[in-house]
């Protein structure tokens, strides 16, 4: 037992993916039979849809801090992140549509439910559907928009309750401030909880992939890997891209910094990142790469940074419109514009509930399957391969956590190019 766990994660996940394969490819159709591994792997994800969003979302959005005191700092870190995070999931609606790589693959011993009709394109329905009528009935029946809504509502609701109330009742301003407070809290708390209830399920990781690359490789044959392997290369593409087209631009354009020396200064904190596929882990070396290396100062570099570290994902960003497209054409799901507008909205909006753990992405790529009718199957299909592209999303995220900080210190005079300039490993 302590040999096994002895072995990083991310290793046994990989040893799993090929022993996985190589047992489907030698067993063929009758791998179905360790299937019910991965079932129970998917089912535990399931779980922790609801509850994951909804702590993670509102302790996100609270920790923002007062929203009457948000400052100069607060909108601009936050207005880059969500356009950020808009980009990156319009790019990944791109390649997912002109690669088509789930196109080719018989996925019918895949498909266990009944695929969905397309729903016609009614932009009152839709506006309608995003109103959490029945908070409880949401979460119930696992309704993602309505959900991400109120759990936004309940975390601004928060961040109001803290903020200025009449002075004539001094007494119930303080208690009302106390209450909000200790409420926050406990969505802290709570968020923290389901991160490492997530830790936990992460470690049936290797079980359910190798039982569902066992499965896959032995139901579908060869073309399931080439499949797996164009999605592989599209992720790492894609993340490619924000890095070297996106953030280089913003960085030159916008924070008028040298590039070189970002990213020697930032290259401890994306190697941590790659390797330990978690933004939440890397916070600390991403902080000191920032202060020490960057130039920013303390104060701008402690909120920007903590701060995107919740609510910036845009490799997940990208990756969920991805796998969401990819999902489709394995299954012959029709996509209609309204379904790849909730795509994009949910893939911003519900990047800020991925928590920033290893295997957080599963978690939101399941809530973001049930939103359009994608059948939920995908997960198991892509399982084998998450925590390859799971290191390189990590990676960008965090590249994307400092693109930020440095350009809001930038804009705001706070930040020391010279100090940038000459970065170097410390």
């Amino acid at each position: 037992m302590r040999f096994w766990f002895g072995i990083p994660l991310w290793q046994r996940v990989i040893g799993a993916l090929i022993l996985g394969g190589l047992t489907g490819y030698i067993w063929g159709p009758g791998a179905e039979s360790v299937k019910i591994v991965g079932d129970v792997f998917i089912d535990f994800i399931k779980m922790l849809i609801v509850p994951l969003i909804f702590f993670s979302v509102v302790s996100g959005v609270a920790s923002i801090g007062n929203l009457g005191r948000l400052g100069s700092v607060g909108w601009r870190a936050i207005l880059l992140f969500v356009a950020t995070g808009q980009v990156a999931v319009i790019l990944g609606l791109t390649l997912g549509t002109l690669v088509q790589p789930g196109i080719g693959v018989d996925a019918s011993g895949l498909q266990m439910g009944d695929i969905p009709e397309p729903a016609a394109f009614d932009w009152r329905a839709m506006l309608r559907s995003m109103i959490p009528v029945s908070p409880v009935g949401v979460m119930a029946d696992v309704q993602v928009l309505p959900l991400i809504v109120f759990s936004l509502l309940v975390g601004v609701g928060i961040l109001l309750a803290r903020g200025d109330v009449p002075d004539d009742d001094e007494a119930e301003t303080d208690s009302g401030v106390h209450g909000a407070a200790m409420i926050a809290r406990a969505f802290d708390g709570g968020a923290l909880i389901f991160q490492k209830i997530t830790i936990l399920v992460m470690e049936l990781t290797p079980f359910g992939v190798f039982a569902l690359m066992a499965w896959v490789v032995g139901t579908l044959g060869i073309p399931a890997v080439v499949a797996l392997g164009k999605l592989v290369a599209l992720n790492y593409a894609g993340c490619f891209l924000i890095i070297g087209v996106m953030y280089v631009g913003i960085l030159a354009a916008a924070a008028k910094v040298s590039v070189a020396g970002f990213f020697r200064g930032m290259i401890d904190a994306i190697a941590v990142a790659y390797s330990t596929a978690s933004s939440s882990a890397t916070l600390p070396v991403t902080l000191r790469c920032t202060q020490r290396n960057l130039g920013v100062s303390k104060p701008t570099s402690s909120f920007v940074v903590s701060l995107g570290s919740t609510i910036n994902m845009d490799g997940t960003a990208m990756y969920l419109g991805l796998v969401t497209l990819f999902g489709a054409q394995l299954f012959g799901v029709d996509l209609s514009w309204a379904d790849y507008f909730t795509i994009a909205l949910l893939a911003t909006i519900g990047s800020i509930g991925a928590a920033g753990i290893p295997g957080g992405g599963l978690v939101m790529m399941g809530a973001v399957f049930t939103a359009v009718g994608v059948p939920l199957e995908t997960i198991a299909f892509v399982a084998g391969v998450d925590r390859i592209m799971d290191m390189m999303r990590t990676a960008t995220n965090v590249t994307g956590d400092a693109t930020v900080t440095v350009t809001t210190a930038s804009m705001l005079g706070e930040l020391d190019k010279r100090e940038l300039a000459s970065a170097h490993d410390v």
